[in-house]
């Protein structure tokens, strides 16, 4: 298909027998482009694809029909095969409804845009599901730890993990004993915005040296300007690697930002896994190591950060799948199951596999 380049191809998964039961599709619509996956009954991706995003609220609507129709093909389906449908998607998200708001990046603004109703209509009354592109970053993060246990390891009820994505700004998505944790207004993992130098530059949130001025992908490109047309973090990690003057020292100044944000998740709710993900972490193992190197130098002093055993709890995100589409489509599988009942204790969100 030419709008939807394939990027897996994989058996049929069954249809669904129930709600919830069934495979399910995630997207997660970018500025410029949509990833899409299928899920299988057992949680496992099946087929993905990556398409152009269609701007404004007719086209997102519009390109995520289209998106869950091309990826249902590519495995042998149709949507009424389908569980449930889920839309990670970026602005500002009330999973209630499924209402999108301010999603500047992909031309929704002003009136909210009703997602949900809208491209379940679309898809002929499928329940979908909507929530924060980074959030569902941190569900799929989470579904794929969790599937990395193997069959019948771990407890999805269980699930601690933080994802830091560093990409533009600096924000990171929280998943606590399985659940989304998104605090009384939204505001759960803006540690980007937490001021690390009173005197530091003016941030655009109004404050002075906040921690997203110093470990997000823009800040990168201020302590290594791109000389070449790449990405700075691509074009600094390989002058240091090659001894270029400077290089090293500024790796590892932004490397000591990374780390400071992956220890103000740990301090603040002790996850064991700080996932690494966003555009900078497309770097792969150099930024790994170079953030965990960081960690261990910050620790030796520190009895205390010593025994947090810091360098081993940060990881990087799956690069053989979209983790935020990954997670879109746990969203779809949720929205799919019955309301829970009064005083039934299954998580608002969950990250089982099967």
């Amino acid at each position: 298909m030419d709008d939807a380049r394939r990027t897996a191809a994989a058996p049929p998964a069954g249809p669904g027998t129930g709600p919830g039961t069934g495979p399910s599709v995630g997207l997660d619509i970018g500025g410029t482009k949509t990833l899409a996956v299928l899920l299988d009954a057992a949680g496992e991706v099946v087929a993905q694809a990556r398409l152009a995003t269609e701007r404004g609220p007719q086209g997102v609507v519009a390109g995520a029909a289209r998106a869950v129709r091309g990826v249902t093909r590519q495995a042998g389906l149709t949507p009424a095969d389908l569980g449930g449908v889920g839309v990670g998607v970026p602005g500002l998200v009330d999973p209630g409804p499924g209402t999108v708001r301010h999603a500047v990046n992909v031309g929704v603004d002003g009136a909210p845009l009703h997602l949900s109703r809208l491209l379940g209509a679309e898809l002929g009354g499928l329940p979908v599901g909507v929530e924060n592109d980074l959030n569902v970053a941190a569900l799929g993060a989470a579904h794929l730890a969790l599937a990395e246990d193997g069959p019948g390891e771990g407890d999805a009820a269980g699930v601690d993990l933080a994802f830091l994505a560093l990409g533009t700004g600096l924000a990171a998505g929280l998943v606590l004993d399985g659940r989304l944790r998104r605090g009384v207004g939204g505001a759960a993992g803006e540690i980007g915005h937490v001021p690390v130098d009173p005197a530091g530059p003016l941030c655009p949130c109004g404050q002075r040296g906040c921690l997203e001025l110093y470990a997000s992908g823009t800040a990168v490109a201020a302590l290594w300007p791109a000389r070449t047309g790449r990405p700075a973090p691509v074009e600094l990690f390989e002058a240091a690697a090659a001894g270029a003057p400077g290089a090293a020292e500024a790796r590892d100044r932004y490397a000591s930002a990374v780390a400071a944000a992956v220890r103000m998740l740990v301090l603040a709710v002790d996850v064991p896994a700080v996932v690494l993900g966003g555009g900078v972490a497309q770097l792969g193992e150099p930024l790994l190591v170079a953030v965990r190197d960081a960690l261990a130098r910050e620790s030796a002093g520190s009895g205390f950060l010593s025994s947090l055993h810091l360098p081993e709890r940060v990881r990087l995100a799956p690069g053989r799948v979209p983790v935020g589409a990954v997670g879109a489509a746990v969203v779809g599988r949720r929205a799919a199951r019955p309301a829970p009942a009064a005083g039934d204790p299954r998580p608002a969100v969950d990250h089982q596999p099967a």
